[in-house]
């Protein structure tokens, strides 16, 4: 078993021994730590001349002994000591030595912050290599942003029983009555959200409100919304190092899981970020992979899914891959993120090379199907529309069907065809697709590929339109790059005005000029008659098919 981390390189046989015989001391619970273990440390630092780390937890019990260099120590992977309640404080209390005679440094308070210590400690050290004083901080429940901590004046060595279990009680009871205020149902995940951008701030906050659809879609619980606009993003952390500092903090007070951030995470941002916090991470385009694995119900979905996270998941895999380690279940940790995050880049890239293979049978499938219903003669209609708006409602009272329609993003993702006879016998496939976002993943579109082909074949395309969402504008165009990317502009459609009954009366006229679009009400079929009629006429019409 490994009992000394962090750069031992250098040192004598005899440091080393000294170093690991640590792990056999025992400090009183209610003592930051025993003169006699701190004495031992001090000098042997002050030999080695490399700052020395404990890492205490609070029975007393050293459960990690951490080598440094002259200027600072390295805190291990310490996720096992994760506290199980949101909320709650790590577990642990770390203390360690500055030969400069330096009080706590701004890395110190923000392993304390990020990490959620107990405590954090630092011992300065006499010419004689004998502890000197103690500086001591702590995480304030009640602080504003910027003083999210207190420091505590400085101990003298025959100071150190604290009573330092009360102290963390009394922390985490104030955190208890913080978390309090935003209590969720037991089990559920707890989302603290965060946009960094440089687009403007109306843009941006539409954003983050689909950002909040998403996450409630998947079946989390959001404690925070947080914007910032920057004039120039961090290549590194993506938001400024204070400022995440500030979100661990707020995540810690709110009882937040997981912090999800509205703009994709390129891998190096990703490790970096988690490098730096004790949270579970993700991004958006992890949200939608999730909600996905969630909606799969088909072999085909549950394959083009797998294939996606797996694309995602290629590019973060390193050796020790703390991001990854976090994704224990819940969001973010579905379908293989849950069950293979120690895989190595072979077995994942072989893994894709099956799934791809797999979803090419599924496309020579789809085209046998296709040159069947060409053989039949039967005109398709595809139902696409931005997500949520509508599309399965609509193909239910259409056909008197019953495809499973729920007022949540993505609810539909394995597409459903049904026959539709219109008034004067003419008979069509209508086929129901997955719902379109902005900015869906690219691994999404190219592991769906074989799902959106069907479009090709369409002879007619409705656009469905919620037009009581407040951000419909930016939909329809969301949708309508989409149709370029995909190269179906050249088919006939019609843009269906959905959830009139959620409008002002005297506001859909413009709209339908404007829009060229039909209004209805998916759920009322009385509101369909003229949209079934212009479906027939185009279908119909040779000149436009």
């Amino acid at each position: 078993m490994k009992r000394v981390f962090g750069n031992t390189s250098g040192l004598k046989a005899n440091h080393i021994r000294r170093l690991e015989n640590l792990y056999r001391r025992r400090v009183s619970p209610e003592f930051l730590i025993s003169y006699e273990l701190a004495r031992d440390v001090t000098r042997l630092s002050h030999e080695i001349r490399r700052q020395i780390g404990l890492l205490i937890d609070r029975m007393g019990k050293i459960a990690y002994v951490i080598a440094g260099d002259h200027q600072r120590i390295v805190i291990p992977d310490i996720s096992q000591y994760r506290a199980t309640t949101p909320g709650r404080l790590k577990g642990l209390r770390c203390l360690h030595t500055h030969l400069n005679n330096e009080p706590l440094t701004g890395d110190d308070l923000t392993d304390l912050a990020f990490l959620r210590l107990d405590i954090m400690a630092a011992v300065t050290i006499t010419g004689e290599g004998l502890p000197h004083q103690i500086h001591m901080g702590h995480i304030l429940p009640g602080g504003s942003q910027n003083t999210p901590y207190e420091i505590l004046p400085p101990l003298s060595p025959n100071q150190l029983d604290i009573g330092c279990l009360e102290l963390i009680q009394a922390i985490e009871d104030e955190l208890a009555q913080l978390r309090a205020l935003y209590d969720a149902d037991t089990g559920k995940e707890r989302a603290l959200l965060v946009s960094v951008t440089t687009a403007p701030r109306r843009i941006a906050m539409e954003s983050l409100a689909e950002l909040e659809e998403l996450v409630l879609s998947g079946g989390i619980t959001v404690v925070e919304t947080v914007l910032q606009q920057r004039k120039a993003v961090d290549s590194r952390f993506l938001i400024g190092r204070g400022k995440l500092q500030e979100l661990a903090i707020l995540a810690l007070r709110k009882g937040a899981t997981v912090i999800v951030f509205d703009q994709e995470l390129n891998p190096s941002q990703m490790r970096s970020i988690t490098d730096q916090t004790d949270m579970k991470i993700i991004d958006r385009t992890q949200l939608i992979l999730d909600i996905f694995a969630q909606r799969a119900q088909t072999r085909e979905g549950k394959l083009q899914v797998e294939l996606a996270q797996l694309k995602y998941l290629l590019p973060r895999l390193i050796t020790k891959n703390t991001a990854m380690s976090r994704l224990t279940g819940g969001i973010g940790g579905r379908g293989p993120g849950e069950t293979k995050l120690e895989i190595n880049r072979r077995r994942v890239r072989d893994r894709i090379t099956r799934l791809t293979k797999a979803l090419s049978l599924v496309r020579k499938q789809r085209k046998q199907q296709k040159t069947r219903r060409d053989k039949k003669g039967l005109p398709v209609i595809s139902i696409i529309g931005y997500t949520n708006a509508g599309k399965s409602t609509l193909l239910n009272t259409l056909t008197k069907s019953s495809v499973l329609a729920e007022s949540r993003l993505f609810a539909t993702l394995d597409p459903s065809s049904r026959r539709l006879r219109f008034p004067r016998d003419t008979e069509v496939i209508i086929t129901d697709t997955v719902g379109f976002i902005k900015d869906l993943p690219k691994d999404l579109m190219v592991a769906f590929r074989a799902t959106l082909e069907e479009l090709e074949s369409a002879d007619l395309l409705l656009h469905v339109v919620d037009i009581s969402n407040p951000r419909f504008e930016a939909q329809i165009r969301s949708v309508e790059r989409i149709l370029t990317d995909l190269d179906l502009n050249d088919i006939p459609g019609i843009c269906v005005l959905n959830k009139q009954d959620l409008v002002e009366k005297e506001a859909i006229a413009p709209l339908i000029r404007s829009l060229d679009g039909i209004a209805i009400s998916a759920k009322d079929r009385s509101t369909l008659i003229p949209l079934i009629e212009k479906m027939e006429g185009m279908i119909q019409r040779p000149d436009q098919r």
